[in-house]
């Protein structure tokens, strides 16, 4: 075990199980909505969420934009069906190209690419209304920490079932799990302009990040993670930065304090 590199716990399915059904299967509730994207992400939730409610209260929704691989469509759809879970496809390019049409000054790749993770986020909470269900999310903590997630987009959900394993847990999860190899091997990606994969957009391995991370958890300092897992300075002081710089995202809107008791300050829930 290399220094500092994050355990997967052996109670993380039962654990995950329980927190699934509490929420999901609450009085009203019928269940759980996802995005499947044919990630490791997605489709380890899909999994563990099939294992804990029953496959006919889990729906998978494939929502590929125009660039999006017709053959990873298909492989999505079929792991899907190896569940036994029902999964609908909604393409959105339409969506896309009326919002584009709309502000045609907005050309900031970033910018439209948020826009893509909301316009999904908008089609899921859709059809988890009209289902009676909780959209479950698919981020993990790695993402979480980082901020490498659309604010009111893949990061607006109801629940997080995996928000608390970092991405290596998640890969070794995936993999306790026999999750096809086909979604183990590939290169995580949220699909918000071709050729984008977070590794890449992050500037940093996600082997390297969890070590950093779990560092911090551990409240380390840099010099200290430095030291204990040989990571040059300059790549854990950017992970730290980007966890100090995305904090805003892992929080609820302030609100200015006026009355008695104020929402997310002094009256909580």
């Amino acid at each position: 075990m290399t220094a500092l590199e994050p355990r997967l716990p052996e109670h993380a399915v039962e654990t995950i199980a329980q927190f699934l059904r509490a929420h999901a299967l609450a009085p009203g509730l019928d269940g759980v909505v996802l995005g499947m994207s044919g990630g490791v992400d997605s489709a380890l939730v899909a999994r563990l969420a099939r294992d804990a409610l029953g496959a006919p209260h889990v729906l998978g929704v494939l929502l590929p934009n125009a660039g999006a691989s017709a053959a990873r469509v298909d492989e999505t759809v079929a792991y899907a069906r190896s569940l036994g879970i029902e999964s609908v496809t909604v393409p959105i390019e339409p969506i896309e190209r009326a919002f584009r049409d709309a502000l045609p000054r907005v050309d900031d790749r970033v910018a439209l690419g948020n826009t893509t993770a909301r316009i999904r986020m908008i089609v899921l909470y859709t059809l988890a209304r009209a289902r009676r269900r909780l959209v479950a999310g698919t981020g993990n903590k790695s993402e979480l920490l980082l901020g490498y997630f659309t604010k009111y987009g893949d990061g607006g959900v109801d629940l997080l079932p995996i928000g608390d394993l970092y991405k290596t847990e998640v890969r070794a999860l995936a993999e306790r799990l026999e999750l096809p190899a086909a979604i183990r091997s590939r290169a995580p990606s949220a699909e918000l302009w071709d050729g984008q994969t977070d590794e890449g957009e992050l500037g940093v391995r996600y082997a390297d990040a969890d070590r950093v991370l779990r560092g911090l958890e551990e409240l380390r300092r840099e010099e200290e993670i430095v030291a204990a897992t040989g990571i040059p300075r300059e790549i854990v002081d950017r992970v730290a930065r980007r966890v100090e710089l995305h904090r805003h995202k892992r929080r609820a809107p302030p609100v200015a304090k006026i009355g008695l008791r104020t929402v997310g300050l002094d009256w909580r829930e």
